[in-house]
């Protein structure tokens, strides 16, 4: 029976930290899963590999006894594999195991190097021979929804082991965010708890509105009259339209504040961000000759006032 290298498995570093381990396996898991690959065999063992991998690097615990064995799996095969643990002590080779195996690494259901040193098939076999039931793998699913679904709140049907769910998000959900359906995953194979259900929200792009964080931006366009005047102007927020109020002299550029029009904070939805409208001032085109006389003597007008403020 050969040593598995549950770091190749995953195609990670032994210095990985346990985010890396978690991504990394979740990556694989997802391109092996055999709803995936049905009748594929290679993908079959691969994500069975994946999962064998992460059920002991996954949990440091367990990763840690791993990495106790490492290079010392020969001196164990050589001692007969025999209720020994390595104690990772300089010269330390071998000390016994008293105990549950299952306290140290879970369940079983593995490959027969798992089983043998990490289950108690054959090797760490406990005093009491029980083995602790381990829980089912994860399932990952993606689910894209519109900003103004985000803003309200909003579910989806979802196909799952020939049944379906309903995923609900709360309003405020953020573009990337991972939502815990608990027990929806894969069932266990020892008798455990099933897996958990991720799914990771992607939240499409507004061709009006821009969010960042709570709060939304947004361009208004006003006349060049409402402008200079001051005025009324209709805006649309996601949840209307609104009356805003154009202060006289307004330049173009300028960005007007309407506080709590925003998003709605996530599990608060009494509380929202801020909606901020950039004004784009358009100018007036095909003017008459009546016009651009009326323009020329603003012009006159104008700079006849900044002369006599010298």
């Amino acid at each position: 029976m050969d040593y598995k290298d549950y770091y190749t498995i995953l195609g990670v570093a032994k210095s990985a930290s346990q985010a890396d381990i978690k991504k990394a396996y979740r990556s694989l898991a997802k391109k092996y899963h055999p709803d995936k690959n049905k009748g594929d065999k290679a993908a079959e063992d691969k994500f069975k590999d994946v999962s064998e991998a992460y059920e002991v690097l996954g949990d440091p615990e367990k990763r840690k006894q791993y990495d106790q064995l490492g290079a010392n799996w020969k001196q164990y095969q050589q001692a007969g594999g025999q209720q020994r643990q390595y104690s990772g002590q300089p010269g330390g080779g071998f000390q016994g195991f008293g105990g549950d195996p299952s306290d140290m690494f879970g369940g079983s259901g593995f490959s027969d190097f798992f089983q043998q040193f990490f289950s108690g098939g054959g090797g760490f076999s406990g005093q009491s021979g029980r083995t602790r039931a381990s829980k089912g793998q994860d399932y990952e699913a993606d689910m894209e929804i519109t900003l103004q679904e985000a803003y309200t709140g909003t579910s989806r049907l979802l196909n799952l082991d020939n049944q379906q769910l309903r995923i609900t998000t709360k309003p405020g959900v953020e573009d990337g965010q991972v939502l815990r359906i608990k027990g929806k995953g894969a069932p266990s194979r020892s008798g455990g708890a099933s897996g958990d259900l991720y799914i990771k929200v992607a939240v499409a792009r507004h061709p009006n509105f821009e969010r960042k964080g709570d709060d939304l931006y947004t361009n208004l366009q006003v006349s060049l009259y409402t402008a200079l005047l001051g005025g009324d102007a209709q805006v649309i927020t996601l949840s209307g339209q609104l009356k805003l109020r154009i202060p006289e002299g307004t330049q173009n550029g300028k960005t007007l504040r309407l506080r709590g029009k925003g998003m709605p904070l996530y599990g608060k939805p009494d509380q929202h961000g801020d909606l901020y409208v950039k004004i784009e001032v358009m100018l007036p085109v095909k003017l008459s000759t009546e016009e651009k006389d009326l323009v020329k003597k603003l012009q006159e007008l104008q700079k006849a006032k900044a002369d006599s403020s010298y």
